[in-house]
């Protein structure tokens, strides 16, 4: 049964940075201001009604969590331990910065019920985290996810492809080596340029060119691609829509509120041309996907089926739950079948 997670946004709490990409209380819609242990209750109670049953996750977004005191840790955290002794609560996550994880921290989270901790990774080159400000090496983050797997958490890593100084190639490394390093789960988060920013006055003035939407598309799709190949969880990919997110304070980069069914969809996509790519243009064809790829198999708007190798075939597309969720199967005339799979047969050059 899918957990219902109750959020709490602690915008920019406990960062002692400022990155030049980030504008926390924009992107979260939230003043800073941490939750009270009377909202913190009231909220999960709330919550707890219209769940139906559900198991219920609680989740304090945004932020560097590990590096608020300790007494304010405590009082986000203490309020959820009669829901968790009840089992309202199954889970608790958060996120953080790399460098402010070690032994002492983690095991005093594991002991208040957390069991995920995302770590703003954003990038894994020294160069890219140098000239975003970040304010921790590479190693930092390699050292903080070992160091949570060692507690038996779960850890996640937060990528930021498109960052000034980042390549593709860069970013490509950065996902290799959050890979080796043993993370659970990434999202990935391709840079937008906020209004308000650092980012925004090197934008303004010629110094940072950021992802184009395209390109953004591009290198997100083999970043996804990747971590499927390596049995990683993509748990989200571009920053959610909401109201902190709009045209007005956003001035650049790759955004859509539907990114990532979009990046998914030109997989699909692509393998399929990769197939049709075998057969004649006016040979109409069956395609067999799994009843959740239907719509990634289309596209967004339909985008797949405009497509060169669609254009002008005659294209049936089907569900079938024999077909695994990242298998294509082609059919021609119900007499020959072509099989393809994300992970095994798709390429990308680098």
């Amino acid at each position: 049964m899918k957990r219902v997670t109750v959020p709490f946004f602690i915008s920019h709490q406990g960062c002692p940075h400022t990155c030049c990409f980030c504008d926390q209380r924009m992107i979260s819609g939230s003043g800073g201001c941490l939750p009270t242990a009377d909202e913190i209750v009231g909220k999960i109670e709330l919550w707890r009604l219209t769940a139906a049953g559900r198991p219920l996750e609680v989740a304090f977004f945004g932020g560097s969590f590990t590096a608020l005191p300790e007494n304010r840790q405590s009082e986000l955290l203490s309020p959820l331990q009669i829901f968790l002794k009840s089992g309202v609560i199954r889970s608790v996550r958060l996120s953080t910065r790399p460098d402010y994880i070690d032994d002492r921290r983690v095991e005093y989270l594991a002991e208040m019920g957390v069991q995920t901790i995302e770590l703003g990774v954003q990038s894994m080159d020294d160069q890219v985290l140098g000239a975003s400000g970040r304010g921790h090496t590479a190693a930092d983050s390699e050292a903080a996810i070992r160091c949570i797997k060692k507690r038996g958490l779960s850890a996640g890593a937060q990528l930021m492809p498109g960052l000034p100084g980042d390549t593709a190639a860069r970013s490509l490394s950065s996902l290799e080596r959050v890979i080796s390093a043993g993370t659970d789960f990434i999202r990935i988060y391709p840079t937008i340029v906020l209004r308000g920013t650092e980012l925004a006055r090197r934008y303004a003035k010629g110094e940072y060119l950021p992802l184009t939407f395209q390109d953004g598309v591009a290198l997100c799709k083999k970043l996804l691609h990747r971590a499927m190949q390596a049995g990683l969880p993509v748990i989200r990919i571009g920053l959610q829509g909401d109201e902190g997110l709009n045209e007005h304070t956003m001035l650049a980069g790759c955004w859509h509120p539907s990114l990532g069914q979009i990046v998914r969809s030109e997989l699909y996509g692509d393998l399929l041309c990769q197939m049709l790519s075998r057969l004649p243009d006016t040979v109409p064809v069956t395609v067999k996907c799994h009843p959740k790829r239907i719509s990634d198999v289309i596209g967004v708007a339909k985008a797949n089926l405009q497509r060169s190798q669609l254009l002008g075939r005659e294209v049936n597309i089907v569900a079938d739950y024999v077909v695994t969720e990242e298998e294509l199967q082609v059919e021609v005339k119900q007499q020959s079948m072509l099989r393809g799979n994300i992970i095994t047969d798709l390429r990308y050059s680098n």
